[in-house]
């Protein structure tokens, strides 16, 4: 039966947020490992963890900071041992982001969590790039890969690091700075991503989330990144507000993130609304979805409805996506037209 009533025809901005393709530029893949697969891991590889069952792993997500979260993602990143272990962590994200109608993403890994359990740095890259091929071919979800840097080592390590990733610099397009950020600003690691910038790496930097506005100003200037990961912090600094909106300098932002590590207290209350309307290049990412709660339209939909998003706020988060994504001109116009042709549907 037909009707003349557009409100029935028309899907409200959560349903749109559901429904249309998208890139997610934050995840951190070792936070997407979900207490069961823990475990099966765990069986698999001998590991003993000091968690009884997946319901008492589960229940100790209750965090306090950043720092809370930390203690456990760590604790959690112990079963990953062998190649397989990386393909089967990353395989299960793609299944979840391919149901999240997320075409194309950035994963970021911390190879350093690894090898210094013993774990070789080939191990890693090659279980999480194989991961990458297959979810191309067989889930037409295309991957890029990101290696960061943990901030709350020297920046020798994090030298180290680079050296040793860089037999297999075919398979990473990027770099990145995660981990403990109060205490650790941007500039310990001038040196490193000034030898990035030479190898023609693109550069990322987490910013601005329990850090000060500070912190991003040295991301941009001092390590010169294409992307800011948060960012939040942004709206304390009218001048770093005016900076963003000029330069389009994305900023890769994770609401539920943010409310579990108590950044901020009421999902009501978050500014990327406020970062909207200021005209800057926001994008909604899942960060820890195994931890906090959410994967890629969980997140989109709850911050939607939340913040009272507008039809076209939806759809603008979602091209945002993709002009901040680290692909060719080629691939982004074939992404923004299918965005479109979904939006109109």
């Amino acid at each position: 039966m037909q009707t003349n009533n557009l409100s029935e025809m028309t899907m409200t901005p959560a349903e749109l947020a559901r429904a249309i393709p998208k890139a997610e530029l934050h995840i951190h893949i070792e936070g997407s490992l979900e207490p069961e697969l823990i475990f099966a891991l765990a069986k698999r590889n001998g590991v003993v963890l000091p968690y009884a069952s997946v319901e008492a792993l589960r229940a100790a997500y209750a965090f306090t900071d950043l720092q809370s979260f930390l203690d456990i993602y760590y604790a959690g990143a112990s079963v990953l041992l062998k190649e397989a272990d990386f393909y089967d962590m990353a395989w299960a994200y793609f299944e979840r982001a391919k149901a999240d109608n997320v075409v194309h993403t950035e994963l970021f890994f911390d190879p350093q969590t690894h090898t210094t359990r013993g774990v070789p740095m080939a191990t890693v890259i090659q279980g999480l790039s194989r991961a990458c091929l297959d979810a191309k071919e067989k889930l037409g979800v295309s991957a890029l890969l990101i290696l960061c840097f943990l901030r709350h080592l020297s920046e020798d390590d994090a030298i180290a690091t680079l050296e040793a990733a860089l037999p297999y610099r075919e398979h990473f397009i990027g770099v990145g700075l995660d981990s403990s950020e109060l205490g650790h600003p941007p500039e310990k690691f001038e040196r490193v991503f000034a030898r990035c910038r030479e190898l023609g790496l693109k550069l990322v930097a987490h910013a601005g989330e329990e850090g000060p506005p500070e912190y991003m100003w040295q991301a941009i200037d001092l390590l010169k990144v294409h992307r800011i990961d948060h960012g939040v912090a942004c709206l304390q600094d009218p001048l770093l507000m005016a900076e963003l909106a000029h330069t389009r300098l994305p900023l890769t932002v994770c609401p539920l993130s943010n409310l579990k590590l108590c950044v901020v207290n009421d999902l009501r209350d978050h500014p990327l609304k406020k970062m909207l309307d200021a005209g800057l290049c926001v994008t909604v990412n899942s960060d820890d979805p195994a931890y906090f709660g959410g994967y890629m339209n969980t997140n989109f939909v709850q911050t939607t409805e939340a913040l009272g998003l507008s039809r076209d706020e939806v759809i603008t988060l979602a091209r945002n996506s993709f002009e901040a994504a680290f692909i060719d001109a080629d691939r982004r116009q074939v992404l923004m037209r299918e965005l479109g042709k979904a939006a109109a549907a």
